[in-house]
């Protein structure tokens, strides 16, 4: 009976060993073999150079042990990035085995991310100024006045690629007048209760067709202008429209057609008489009654008539040059109101005035109705007292000064427009939180943070209810899907790719006329519509990020189609087109990108290189020495040339560290002029896109180059995380946020990769969902 009893209890305890005391022993053995297998490695392959006598790069490593990693996390987060990306050891000194560097760094990533586990730091935020860009859409938000809100607003710096990163959004009291002098401008559009007297607004819109106006204009309209303004009132105003040009006499008159929300106002005859008027100039205006509230106007020519296709063609037979009309507008200019009638029923007034008070009843309750209404969505949180006592004062005063019910709102809403609560996101440590301690951010503080993530603004009513009764966190997944479905995510797309992908410097940049007379302000503005259409629809659709390499579609209209010499595509509107062939697919290949990183004389190897390992790869090039020569741009006439030129260059020992891993990457892309034009060869001699990376791998062309991407995918979408996620909380990331950067990665493959996976690892990820108690 003992005996047995002595049996079943060593048999349970012998299956206990071998299903869990085993395994955790089996593991250790395992660690221990990879943390002395690490540092032998870095003993053997990098102690010679990053040691306390040497310190190459800033950096030793003696003393350092990977069985402390946790403790010099920082450190062995370097090792980490040099060694996965293939640039440490540097070129031409000893490897380990591709087994034993994979095995290194496999071992060194699993050990950082169990430490930050173990002890997270999600950081600590500071104070965040809202920039130009959520001001604006926050106003348009609060008052639905959706024009350029923050026009008159200076511009933000930027830090680590954006411009919404709370140290660098300085104030100044100059920045505080600006802010007054908009308020007052904005609750007075709103409201309208501005004096209403004939002020004249001129606008200058860019040269040529824009996007957007060859969108929402008649395809039978050319060379048209969109003007986006708030009207104050229920009034007259002439609108007026400046053109300039030299147009032929042979030819007939071109026909301006004015319209306002889309509906023809006017067609004009277009006579230039060069000897009477100033600069072959001349105004067409109109004086109509408009209705107060935002307005389009929409301004362009007819296209040319039968009559002149006649004397262009015979121009084309060789019976003298074909003479079309050349005319531009110059600007619009709108005057008024005149013999306004009032505000009107605005979008703006429904907004604000939420109740109005009873014919000989007080007003204060109405009154506190509207301001409280007004500054818990200002301020996203409920308001107080506090908030309140002092608006309503000013509401009082401003009813006295200006006569009025709509006067003394409009003085409250002045004031919380330049509220330090409306124009600051600042987060609160909890009470008796402990310098140095990790707290959950509040549901309300979730709530915003979310919102300016996802739309550049302030969270709307369900978002700021949800936040409120503390259940946002219980629907977070839910309200991530719906506000990626907004139109508001659009914001994603001009702020967060605008800069990751640099379409902000698309509308600056200018190609050398002689070198490249094809480009004008529409191929221009069609550039940079395509890349942003093309992000839009990965995330509208929730699309995999990986599209952004390797996707077999883009977005065209005719003019775009023509530059890329895609057949079948007709009018200037942009509609989603399937590729054929490998010349064109994912965003490396796209005009924009390949424009801006461009000289405007010739294409850069280097630039698109250190893009691809900047903004692809996650991998920057540390900046050249100071002593190294710069390439000469007359050795660069050809693609030929420059290749030589380069090939000399890297003959440099110390620039052939970084150039060795640059240039392969950007002479994949020579087949695209500084202008994303596809060209198999040049001046007779075909254009070399083959490259070979430090590590023997060779490619040729994009293809070539998209493929070795997508063998190191881990490194794109860890890039586009580290990207994603600084905007995301508006600070450059730390070492310590580097395993979430991973844990994010991983959680977005298992769910292929789709973009809506990837915000939600984000929304929900310890630095976004946490903050960390600063010292005092």
């Amino acid at each position: 009976m003992l005996a047995s009893v002595h049996l079943n209890s060593w048999s349970v305890l012998m299956r206990f060993f071998l299903s869990t005391l085993f395994p955790i022993l089996l593991l250790a053995q395992f660690a221990l073999a990879d943390s002395s297998q690490t540092d032998a490695t870095v003993k053997r392959y990098c102690i010679g150079c990053h040691n306390d006598k040497n310190k190459t790069a800033n950096l030793s490593l003696s003393g350092m042990e990977s069985a402390t990693v946790g403790e010099t996390a920082g450190t062995w987060e370097k090792v980490l990035r040099k060694m996965r990306t293939g640039e440490m050891p540097p070129l031409g000194m000893p490897h380990p085995e591709a087994t034993q560097q994979k095995a290194v760094v496999s071992w060194l990533e699993s050990e950082l991310d169990r430490n930050a586990l173990a002890k997270p730091n999600p950081g600590t935020p500071s104070i965040h100024r809202l920039n130009r860009a959520e001001y604006a859409n926050s106003i348009r938000d609060l008052l639905a006045i959706d024009l350029d809100n923050a026009a008159s607003l200076p511009t933000d710096d930027s830090g680590y690629g954006f411009d919404n990163i709370g140290e660098v959004l300085t104030f100044s009291p100059l920045l505080m007048e600006k802010y007054m002098a908009t308020g007052r401008r904005l609750s007075r559009n709103a409201l309208g209760t501005l004096k209403l007297s004939a002020a004249i607004d001129k606008i200058k819109p860019s040269r040529g067709a824009s996007a957007d106006a060859a969108d929402e204009l008649p395809l039978s309209v050319r060379d048209g202008a969109l003007v986006r303004r708030y009207f104050p009132a229920d009034a007259e105003y002439v609108i007026l429209v400046r053109v300039t040009g030299n147009p032929s006499a042979a030819a007939p008159p071109t026909q301006l057609d004015l319209r306002l929300d889309g509906k023809r106002v006017k067609l004009f005859d277009v006579k230039i008489d060069q000897a009477e008027e100033a600069q072959g100039t001349r105004n067409y205006e109109v004086k109509m009654a408009v209705k107060a509230g935002p307005h389009v106007i929409g301004a362009g020519f007819l296209r040319e008539t039968p009559k002149t296709e006649g004397v262009a063609a015979a121009g084309r037979r060789g019976q003298g040059a074909p003479q079309i009309s050349s005319t531009f507008i110059d600007y619009v200019q709108i005057a008024g109101p005149m013999n306004a009638t009032g505000p009107g029923d605005t979008e703006s007034r429904r907004l604000v005035f939420v109740c109005r008070p009873a014919a000989g009843q007080p007003e204060a309750p109405c009154a506190k109705k509207i301001i409280s209404t007004l500054a818990r969505r200002a301020y996203r949180r409920p308001v107080t007292v506090a908030d309140i006592d002092p608006l309503m004062k000013l509401m009082a005063v401003g009813r006295k000064d200006g006569g009025s019910f709509d006067a003394g709102i409009e003085t409250a809403l002045r004031a919380i427009l330049v509220s330090p609560s409306f124009l600051f996101r600042v987060e609160s440590n909890p009470a008796g939180a402990l310098p140095g301690s990790i707290n959950k951010v509040t549901d309300l503080e979730l709530a915003s943070r979310l919102s300016f993530f996802l739309w550049s603004s302030i969270p709307d009513e369900e978002l700021l209810h949800l936040a409120e009764q503390k259940k946002l966190r219980l629907v977070l997944a839910a309200q991530v899907q719906r506000m990626l479905a907004d139109p508001k995510s659009k914001a994603l797309v001009e702020n967060f790719a605008g800069q990751w992908l640099r379409l902000r410097n698309i509308a600056d940049w200018k190609p050398d006329p002689d070198k490249f007379p094809q480009f004008d302000e529409p191929l221009k503005k069609a550039l940079q519509k395509e890349t942003e259409l093309f992000f839009s629809y990965i995330v509208r659709e929730d699309r995999s990020v990986l599209e952004l390499l390797n996707a077999d579609y883009t977005f065209l209209n005719e003019r775009l189609a023509k530059h890329y010499g895609i057949p079948n595509v007709k009018g200037s509107y942009f509609r989603r087109v399937g590729l054929q062939g490998d010349e064109r697919g994912g965003i490396l290949t796209q005009g924009s990108v390949l424009t801006v990183t461009s000289y405007p004389t010739r294409t850069s190897p280097v630039l698109r290189g250190k893009w691809i390992l900047e903004s692809v790869l996650g991998a920057p090039p540390p900046p050249p020495p100071p002593d190294v020569p710069t390439l000469k741009e007359t050795s660069a006439k050809s693609a030929k040339d420059l290749r030589a030129a380069l090939e000399a260059h890297r003959a440099n020992a110390a620039c052939a560290s970084c150039h060795s891993r640059l240039d392969p990457l950007g002479f994949a892309l020579e087949n695209y002029d500084a202008i994303g034009k596809f060209r198999a060869s040049e001046d007779g001699a075909e254009v070399d896109a083959s490259g070979q990376m430090p590590g023997g791998a060779t490619f040729k062309g994009s293809p070539g180059l998209k493929r070795i991407l997508l063998e190191r995918q881990d490194e794109f979408v860890d890039c586009l995380t580290e990207k994603l996620l600084t905007y995301a909380l508006g600070r450059g990331l730390e070492h310590f946020d580097l395993p979430t950067v991973r844990d994010i990665r991983r959680q977005t493959a298992r769910a292929d990769y789709r973009f809506a996976a990837l915000a939600q690892a984000i929304a929900n990820s310890v630095p976004f969902e946490q903050r960390r108690t600063p010292a005092r």
